[in-house]
């Protein structure tokens, strides 16, 4: 499909702004500014790289949807990575409720059989090697500290704007980060930078822009729908 032209220097009101009064395909601007952010958030969950990608074209599609209603409280980054986490969280209630159910049949083969998948499909579609230690490290950090390392270490959020998104105090942020160094710190340096983990290329981010954009194609709508 054709895209526009992502080296147009719009600010982020400006592009709803247009948006709003009727050039959609400016959305794509925001998906591309925002891909990175929502990715990291969604394999910060723990979430496998697919299931990511599914979760982050819910959440544009939410904020297309509700794009008359953002007020700009806040900026757009902190209000769609909200939007993220929200969509993160009930999935999860989602998968506890399925595994309940699951529970009931043979744990072990289920167990050997859903790992593997995740296994091959992460060795499939990673474009840089993570280093097992820093993985495993990383996925037994307790979610509020990992959350709160995401935000601030790997997407750059302020503390301000960290607070604002996880609804806790800025105290409360430095506390947490400062934790989750301490838990991580030694595995991380021996490794790689920050910014290394849970890299987005940007083939994925032309594939997010393509989802997205299809998905809102002749909605438009929508706007005026929430």
């Amino acid at each position: 499909m054709n895209h526009v032209k992502t080296n147009v220097q719009f600010t982020d009101a400006e592009v709803i702004q247009k948006i709003l009064a009727g050039e959609t395909a400016l959305f794509e601007l925001l998906v591309r500014r925002y891909n990175p952010y929502l990715y990291k958030t969604g394999r910060t969950y723990n979430y496998n790289h697919e299931d990511t990608q599914d979760l982050m074209q819910d959440t544009f599609i939410d904020a297309y949807a509700s794009l008359s209603k953002f007020e700009g409280r806040s900026s757009v980054k902190t209000w769609i990575i909200k939007i993220m986490l929200n969509n993160c969280f009930r999935k999860r209630q989602k998968l506890s409720y399925k595994n309940e159910i699951a529970n009931e049949m043979d744990e072990r083969s289920i167990s050997g059989f859903s790992n593997q998948m995740k296994t091959d499909a992460d060795k499939t579609i990673q474009n840089r090697e993570l280093n097992i230690i820093i993985a495993n490290a990383l996925e037994r950090l307790p979610l509020d500290f990992r959350m709160v390392f995401s935000l601030r270490e790997l997407n750059g959020m302020s503390i301000t704007e960290t607070a604002d998104i996880l609804s806790i105090s800025e105290t409360n942020v430095k506390v947490r980060l400062n934790r989750a160094k301490s838990m991580l710190r030694k595995e991380i340096e021996r490794y790689y930078s920050a910014q290394d983990i849970y890299e987005f290329n940007l083939v994925y981010c032309d594939r997010i822009v393509d989802r997205v954009m299809k998905s809102l194609k002749g909605n438009s709508d929508k706007l005026n729908q929430r």
